[in-house]
């Protein structure tokens, strides 16, 4: 049950004000708002006392038999969501978690996962929201500096063992006690989902949460963040703000009940969870669930799903491209769709309203509105979706404010933005303002059109590589790499993609008497080593040394410039 208002709450009266003391039960390592802060958010209106699964309660109560999760052989409505997720809850309790304990989920999209996200948070544990593509190195990580006690894999993947791999990490990780197969045959000391749900029935499942109080000021999920420090970063989202975070896309982009979202992208993402299929299950919309990304898997769940909203990467438009030219793909139905970028390319070949995002996970969003001029549609990633999101634009470097339109790094604050990483002084220290905005690592510049400020993303500070939306981690590559007996030195760099956006280069200076490595041999040489294949350089520039800047350090930018200069002569070669 959801801890209530005078439950969290220790009330001291101060003439006609409230202060609450609203953290119940502190987790060690996470950093939380200030009071002052919550006291004016909640003041504000901002910030309640619902909890993720206070939302989705009210959801089931009014629209039971509204369809939840939509896809090839799969129909599950809201009651049917809401049963299933509370037995597993229950059976979570009866395996011996406890609230707050964190749980790793790495899991393709499912309709399991779904289930398996909504019993974590009505037992009150906390999911860590890990990729299904990561391996020793980040789970590894991740579980140790979470102190996970449950691993949950997909137990059904042809091309991974995903079962033998956790049996592994195990091994190597004291705290994950159990381990759980979201799907696939059952297999020897490892808990499978479906037999826990069926071993437990509604009425014992829903007795035995009675005695779970989940407070709306508490941890709800554990995001990651791409990073620059060689690993992800734990980024602690909490209940009431997550909540708040969903409905206000949802607000903003007009998301009703009947609704259906096509998102074949991986729910686990932040940007996913919070922008897409969250604000749709809090309203009571229809979310698809995509099996896989074969094309015409992709193009036969549109027809028989009729979506009316769609988040589409780049990735995805290239495997519909074609068909969508051919006029096999309908979507007529669709009132937007959400994109990262290339806004006015998109609408043009969708023929439906594209919706430009900025979002991080560690907090602000911004989208345009329907309403907005084309402008700002085309050539914008448009306005916060809270009134109380603060956004300033700083002179990269200092806390002064850069000019009105003049590129900068933006710095935000507001309701859903967080506070700290977990257990990250020392990063949490570089990364705040000295009046508490989040530095984000990014460029970007304001546009007022209408009368109305819009911000326009260009770029990042950090040494990320964002290709098709999932973040690389540069130093970590560099890192990895680094270890092949044929490299003396290694920098790593992104290159400009049509359909990705960016791709992962590494330039190398050879050792005397090595040949360069392959791009599939040190594709090899990383499996070994443990890094996640989207991680792995799709090109390699060998080099006799590398540029360097006026101060006689390496100079990524001229590097950057020397790649892409050789992949344009290279693709203008092919194409002659």
């Amino acid at each position: 049950m959801t801890i209530t208002k005078n439950e969290t709450a220790a009330t001291l009266s101060s003439g006609n004000n409230e202060r609450m003391n609203h953290v119940a039960a502190p987790i060690s390592g996470v950093v939380y708002p200030k009071q002052s802060e919550l006291d004016r958010y909640v003041a504000q209106g901002a910030l309640g006392f619902e909890t993720l699964v206070d939302g989705l309660g009210s959801v089931v109560r009014q629209y039971p038999d509204n369809v939840a999760l939509l896809g090839p052989d799969l129909r599950i409505t809201y009651r049917e969501l809401d049963g299933l997720s509370t037995r597993l809850a229950a059976a979570f309790i009866k395996q011996g978690l406890r609230p707050l304990d964190r749980v790793i989920f790495q899991l393709r999209d499912s309709e399991q996962l779904v289930i398996a996200f909504f019993a974590c948070l009505k037992a009150g544990l906390i999911p860590i929201c890990t990729m299904a593509a990561h391996r020793e190195r980040e789970i590894g990580y991740l579980a140790e500096l979470g102190e996970a006690k449950l691993h949950i894999v997909q137990g059904d993947d042809p091309k991974f063992d995903s079962v033998a791999f956790a049996r592994k990490m195990q091994e190597l990780s004291p705290s994950l006690n159990l381990i759980m197969q979201a799907r696939g045959e059952p297999q020897d000391g490892i808990l499978q989902q479906d037999s826990l749900i069926a071993d437990i029935d509604l009425t014992e499942a829903e007795s035995l949460l009675q005695h779970v109080q989940l407070d709306p000021f508490q941890v709800a999920v554990f995001q990651l963040s791409g990073g620059t420090t060689g690993v992800p970063k734990i980024i602690p989202r909490f209940h009431n703000e997550y909540l708040y975070n969903m409905r206000c896309v949802a607000k903003w982009l007009g998301f009703k009940p009947d609704d259906t979202l096509f998102m074949p992208q991986p729910m686990v993402h932040n940007l996913n969870m919070g922008c897409c299929f969250g604000p749709f299950l809090m309203t009571g919309g229809t979310v698809t669930v995509t099996p896989d990304l074969m094309p015409e898997t992709l193009i036969s769940l549109i027809a028989t799903t009729k979506p009316t909203w769609l988040m589409l990467g780049g990735p995805i438009i290239a495997r519909l491209e074609s068909a969508i030219h051919e006029g096999r793909v309908n979507l007529s139905n669709a009132r937007g769709v959400i994109v990262a970028n290339s806004a006015a390319k998109l609408q043009k070949l969708l023929g439906v309203r594209t919706h430009n995002i900025f979002g991080i996970t560690e907090g602000v969003i911004t989208l345009t509105h329907k309403d907005d001029a084309d402008e700002a549609h085309d050539t914008t990633n448009g306005r916060p979706v809270s009134e109380f999101d603060e956004i300033r634009i700083l002179v990269p470097g200092t806390e002064q404010d850069a000019k009105p339109g003049e590129i900068g790094e933006p710095v935000f604050k507001g309701p859903y933005t967080i506070h700290g990483y977990y257990n990250a002084e020392e990063r949490n220290r570089e990364t705040f303002t000295s009046d508490g905005y989040y530095r984000s690592g990014d460029l970007m510049y304001t546009k007022v059109i209408d009368g109305k400020t819009y911000y326009v993303f260009c770029g990042r500070l950090k040494d990320l590589i964002s290709r098709g939306g999932e973040k690389i981690n540069c130093e970590e590559v560099e890192m990895a790499v680094s270890g092949h007996p044929a490299v003396a030195a290694i920098a790593a760099v992104g290159y400009p993609d049509p359909v990705f956006d960016e791709r992962l280069c590494v330039a190398i200076v050879l050792r005397d008497g090595f040949m360069a490595p392959t791009v599939a041999q040190l594709g090899e040489f990383l499996l070994d080593y443990g890094l996640a294949k989207f991680k792995w350089p799709e090109r390699i520039e060998v080099l006799a040394s590398f540029p360097l800047s006026a101060s006689g350090k390496l100079s990524k930018e001229k590097l950057r410039e020397i790649v892409k200069e050789n992949v344009e002569r290279e693709r203008a070669q092919q194409a002659n």
